[in-house]
């Protein structure tokens, strides 16, 4: 395995390629591949493995009996998964968390993983830091997925992006289907309103990003 992927992962951030070597080799933990479309965590499975993708794309989604499907994050590679499941009181996960293309994932046990954190206070603090940064994140996901309509969802990211990164232009999240995933609409919606707002001169839309050309215009749409 190429353990120089980890040096820009959160959890070990701060950490050298051979200090993470170093911790790893002390705790067991192996390296499963996943082809596309293949669940890596289910739904309701007593949550006991939490993994850090190092190569890949995968996506935890929620599925409900009606059929309908809400996608709650991508993660990449230095991410971690199932940690929150495996560290909860349900102890069970509460997503599928699913291949989207070809994914490596570095596997750890609960116990083996409590190790390779407390052997190090530099991974013990990234651990907490992610940990909070993910519920706030969920937070915001939530109270996207509460407006009722795909403009004031798109006015609502663009807005949430401009805060977080601090640039009016806003990289769209790989692309326009899988943004339109997270924001659990139909591509084809989303991508009449991103014109419409370019229409209006709020947006300038491009291939890769959106650049905010009218904030006060943003956020007045909020307010309606």
């Amino acid at each position: 395995m190429n353990y120089s992927i980890l040096t820009k992962s959160n959890l070990f951030e701060g950490m050298t390629e051979k200090d993470i070597i170093k911790s790893l080799e002390a705790i067991p933990h192996k390296i499963n591949h996943y082809d596309r479309n293949e669940v890596i965590f289910h739904l309701l499975e007593p949550a006991d493995t939490l993994g850090i993708v190092v190569k890949g794309q995968a996506e935890s989604q929620k599925p409900f009996p009606n059929g309908n499907q809400l996608n709650v994050s991508i993660r990449r590679p230095g991410d971690i998964i199932g940690a929150a499941a495996v560290f909860s009181t349900s102890h069970k996960y509460p997503c599928d968390v699913v291949a989207t293309e070809p994914v490596d994932v570095l596997i750890f046990r609960k116990d083996d993983f409590l190790r390779l954190i407390q052997s190090n206070l530099i991974i013990l603090e990234n651990f907490m830091t992610e940990i909070s940064s993910t519920t706030y994140m969920l937070q915001q996901k939530l109270t996207l997925l509460s407006y009722s309509g795909i403009v004031k969802k798109v006015a609502y990211y663009l807005l949430l992006q401009k805060k977080r990164l601090n640039t009016d232009r806003i990289p769209i999240p790989g692309s326009v289907t899988k943004w339109s995933l997270l924001m659990n609409v139909s591509r084809p919606s989303l991508h009449r309103e991103l014109k419409s707002l370019e229409d209006q001169g709020l947006i300038l839309y491009k291939k890769n990003l959106i650049e905010i050309l009218d904030l006060d215009a943003l956020e007045e749409i909020l307010e309606q």
